[in-house]
């Protein structure tokens, strides 16, 4: 996009569009470096509904980024429980601890000095850097890089393209991004990604860039891979709490949960319920059955009710296992389909966001 005069015309027609019709959303009625970091941490590959209410507890729970460095990570996890990618959580709590200790508890003014850090990449650092600190640094994510090529006319993506091609999208944000308000032109151009220009069935006819655009409609695109499907079954064991003086009802129940062990590729350190060794159960045995996708899988899930003495004959141990009440689990760095199930259960107390990690003092079992 040579034409310097279309430069202009794209900045502006976008800008102005993005004032009218910018969603109110927390994490853009701030500043701060640190707020926009978490922002942009949590809204990967996360929808911005389920994003809004956990950025506000993380926040009130851990308000700098010194106090995000000085919790424990079963902390961090615990808050982060239901975002999924929890490798998201633990990379953002390294940073922190390695820019309190390392920075002063600041973090770096620049694209290039962000990017060192842990689990910062090209699209976080940009986006911290022109937000927080105005440096005309381009954004691109998958929302700005869907309109960029049906702007430029260059077809299904990088995905489709290959390295030339996600050079290409890169060079042209370079090219569009406004440096007298690169923070905003960013937002810009990702709001008109995740609310107009769609995968399907974009809205054209009111897209403030539609008489620039060299598509106007749908590109073809690479096909999805297909999802895949898994059956498993765990167990749900409850007992009553055996600690002096519970009460008996909700309150002096207990529920079986296992820690995955710390070498596991996926969600290491984090509890869920044992898992059974047949994914097959009993008709009636049969608690509750629950579908459940982590990326690319589709989790067909039976839940088995488990008394305490059948519990290690069923089930498949490969972690730490614990007795715990209700109100404790509810605190823990419970994985999303454990925290599903013990909430369809009525065994998790549903609490306010702000008091999921909560200090508790361990039980001795």
């Amino acid at each position: 996009m040579a034409d310097a005069e279309k430069v202009v015309r794209v900045r502006r027609s976008l800008l102005a569009w993005y004032e009218r019709n910018k969603r109110d959303l927390p994490w853009r009625n701030s500043r701060d470096p640190y707020a926009i970091w978490v922002s942009e941490i949590m809204l990967q590959q996360t929808r911005v509904a389920v994003v809004i209410e956990r950025f506000r507890a993380f926040l009130l729970r851990f308000p700098t980024i010194v106090s995000l460095a000085l919790a424990p990570e079963q902390d961090v996890l615990a808050l982060w429980s239901g975002l999924g990618y929890y490798r998201r959580a633990r990379m953002l709590h390294k940073a922190a601890q390695f820019v309190a200790e390392h920075m002063g508890g600041r973090l770096p003014r620049s694209a290039g000095e962000l990017r060192l850090l842990p689990g910062i990449g090209s699209y976080t650092a940009a986006a911290i850097a022109s937000i927080a600190y105005g440096e005309a640094a381009a954004v691109v994510d998958g929302n700005v890089e869907r309109v960029l090529c049906r702007l430029a006319g260059w077809g299904g993506g990088s995905r489709a393209g290959g390295a030339m091609l996600k050079r290409k999208i890169s060079g042209l944000a370079d090219e569009l991004v406004d440096p007298a308000r690169p923070g905003d032109f960013n937002q810009a151009l990702m709001e008109l990604g995740a609310t107009l220009c769609l995968p399907r069935n974009p809205q054209c006819l009111v897209c403030p860039l539609s008489s620039d655009c060299k598509t106007r409609g749908e590109h073809k695109r690479p096909p999805r891979a297909p999802m895949l499907s898994c059956e498993v079954a765990y167990a749900l064991s409850v007992r009553t709490s055996r600690k002096p003086g519970k009460a008996r009802g909700a309150a002096g129940r207990e529920v079986l949960l296992e820690q995955r062990p710390a070498s596991a590729s996926v969600m290491p350190g984090m509890w869920e319920l044992p898992r059974l060794r047949e994914a097959a159960v009993p008709q009636q045995e049969l608690r509750m059955t629950v579908r459940h996708a982590i990326m690319q899988v589709n989790y067909y899930v039976r839940v088995r009710t488990v008394f305490e003495d059948d519990v290690d004959a069923l089930s498949v141990r490969v972690g730490e296992r614990r007795w715990v009440p209700p109100a404790e689990a509810a605190g823990m760095a419970l994985t999303g389909l454990a925290r599903k199930v013990l909430t369809r259960a009525k065994l998790l107390p549903i609490a306010p966001l702000d008091t999921i990690a909560p200090q508790l003092e361990a039980d001795v079992i």
